[in-house]
């Protein structure tokens, strides 16, 4: 990797500052926390070569878990080291999670009327929403398939898992990349790395503690594809476990979206459901934690991890499987609308998101607004 040259680092208060800035003003996902760190790192201070730069973004997406949260974990401690990191990691998502938690206690607690009819007008669009990220990641995803049939039929096997078998699409997503890893024959001894979250099932109990645990293991560290992926990951937990009514898992996916920072916010609103503001912040904790150790533990290898063959033949075949888990969850959470109206709303915000291109914060707060009317005008709440 190419490195910034003469750049000065910055204190550990200079990084809690800027990374604490984009935490905060950092709506839209992905994508636009990546031009923001890139402004900052590269055009404005000079922190990071620009080659640097694209290599850990293109690493970030080899590994599971939220990538523009590990981007700002990995800038950071490109110019900080590992109390920069640390520093900059939590000022990045903190922010975004102290407002989730917020609006958690509003509309999990007893809201009035046009509260409800807010988080049910947002909730019907988040189908959309789910079509529209899906979507977005094909192009890339098909241009880099190494068999185009393969990569269908992983794409169709996590579509398929996600729509009508929601606790297993963690199994296919990961078998997927196991089949695409054997199918290329790399070498043994990396079947490990890819494998390991599965055992952490066998560990967990019963109770809250653990099950939400588990849960939350899976949003940090099985969650290829980009961050609406954990959607099928949580959804079947929160509402089988009965810490969510399907309305309110809606309402949890809209919050996490309409909030600055990591969509992964959304394992929040699950945890606050399951356990208050500790089971909020034990949630997080347990998501976001990977992603720390990941960058941590090999930010001085992401070079290597990123030519690996290894690791480019399981995201090969993890990649679709994830790709068609976004897609398919679009068919339980429209199964969870409850109000006719609420259909409107999926379809206005399908018009919206697909041909007519709006953004997603703008298309959710139109919806919570139909919401709303109908909420004042007497209509009928889920």
């Amino acid at each position: 990797m190419t490195t910034a040259a003469d750049a000065t680092p910055p204190g550990l208060g200079t990084v809690l500052r800027e990374w604490g800035r984009i935490g905060c003003v950092g709506f839209g996902g992905p994508p636009a926390h990546i031009r923001l760190l890139r402004r900052l790192c590269v055009e404005r201070r000079g922190w990071v070569g620009a080659d640097e730069f694209e290599d850990a973004i293109a690493t970030c997406n080899l590994l599971p878990g939220p990538s523009s949260t590990q981007m700002a974990i990995f800038t950071a401690w490109r110019v900080r080291a590992g109390a920069g990191a640390v520093v900059g990691g939590l000022a990045f998502i903190v922010p975004g999670l102290v407002l989730i938690l917020l609006l958690s206690a509003l509309f999990l607690g007893a809201p009035p009327d046009w509260v409800l009819g807010a988080g049910a007008g947002a909730g019907a669009a988040v189908a959309a929403v789910a079509v529209q990220a899906g979507w977005a990641l094909v192009p890339s995803s098909w241009q880099r398939a190494s068999s185009r049939p393969r990569w269908v039929a992983y794409a169709v096997a996590g579509a398929a898992a996600a729509a009508f078998i929601g606790p297993w699409v963690v199994l296919v997503i990961v078998g997927a990349g196991a089949v695409e890893l054997a199918w290329r024959r790399p070498p043994r001894q990396a079947l490990s790395v890819v494998v390991w979250p599965l055992a952490a099932k066998a560990t967990l109990g019963a109770g809250v503690v653990l099950p939400l645990a588990w849960t939350a293991l899976k949003v940090g560290a099985l969650s290829y594809g980009g961050g609406f992926v954990i959607i099928p990951l949580m959804q079947d937990d929160a509402t089988g476990h009965g810490w969510m009514t399907s309305a309110e898992f809606l309402n949890a996916v809209a919050l996490g979206q309409v909030t600055p920072g990591p969509v992964v916010h959304t394992v929040a609103v699950v945890g606050y459901a399951a356990g208050g503001v500790l089971g909020g912040l034990l949630a997080a904790a347990v998501a976001f934690g990977p992603s720390f150790v990941f960058v941590l533990a090999g930010g001085r290898h992401f070079d290597r991890l990123r030519r690996s063959p290894v690791a480019r033949a399981f995201l090969d075949g993890a990649g679709p499987a994830a790709v068609g888990a976004i897609l398919g969850s679009a068919v339980p959470l429209a199964r969870a609308l409850a109000e006719p109206w609420q259909w409107g709303v999926l379809a206005g915000a399908g018009v919206l998101l697909l041909p007519l291109r709006r953004g997603v914060v703008l298309t959710l707060l139109l919806a919570g607004a139909v919401g709303v009317v109908v909420a004042l005008a007497g209509g009928p709440l889920p």
